[in-house]
């Protein structure tokens, strides 16, 4: 039997508690911590450990022994910008394998990743971003951004690709717009299809693409 993942989560806002239920919910292993006792008593029931516990001690810190866990992820917010800083520093100097950090701003982002942090997010900008595009193209389901360069979205197919096949739109050359899925109801039932070329689009049909940035819009303001 493969072990199970390990992650510690330090600080346990809106954020981290919901970062926490949900890599929990997905068989990972959570350590979770942070300085107030009511917000540990919020996961308790759903991670394998919490605790009460100021990470920016280095004493304290190396208790958990972050050099053992495969992801250690740092969300504590801009209220305490100071304590993230430290935090992220001494989990890669424990030699953290993977440290993720949480910034709400450019400078805090900048010093996050030069104090060691493998990633930075910034969950309300990205929240942020998302939803500007489901309000401005509301055939965009959801988004998924892979690095600085590329998108999975999940798409209703705009009227002008209904009843074409892959073949004929030819997206990917036109477009550069790969779909690597379909979803499609059959029988009843939503399934998820691995497309082949000659498939043609139907109406009901929810397409998951993958694209560079901006080229899922493009397609979208020419083809609806």
């Amino acid at each position: 039997m493969s072990r199970k993942q390990q992650a510690l989560i330090v600080g346990l806002g809106q954020f981290g508690r919901a970062l926490a239920r949900t890599l929990a919910s997905r068989g990972v292993e959570v350590i979770a911590v942070d300085v107030s006792e009511i917000a540990v008593q919020m996961v308790a029931d759903v991670v394998a450990d919490c605790m009460v516990l100021d990470a920016s001690s280095e004493a304290a810190l190396a208790q958990l022994e972050p050099q053992r866990r495969d992801l250690c992820v740092c969300t504590i917010g801009s209220e305490a910008r100071d304590a993230a800083i430290v935090v992220t520093a001494l989990l890669r100097q424990m030699g953290a394998p993977r440290v993720v950090a949480r910034a709400n701003d450019d400078t805090t982002e900048r010093i996050l990743r030069l104090v060691g942090a493998h990633e930075v997010v910034n969950p309300e900008r990205a929240f942020g971003e998302r939803l500007a595009t489901r309000l401005l193209y509301s055939d965009i389901i959801e988004e998924l951004p892979l690095g600085d360069d590329l998108v999975i979205s999940e798409i209703r197919p705009p009227r002008l690709l209904v009843g074409r096949s892959l073949r004929e739109l030819d997206l990917r050359k036109r477009s550069k717009i790969s779909v690597i899925a379909i979803r499609r109801e059959l029988d009843g039932l939503g399934r998820a299809l691995v497309p082949n070329a000659d498939d043609r689009i139907l109406a009901d049909d929810i397409l998951v693409v993958v694209a560079p940035r901006n080229a899922v819009q493009q397609l979208l303001e020419v083809a609806t």
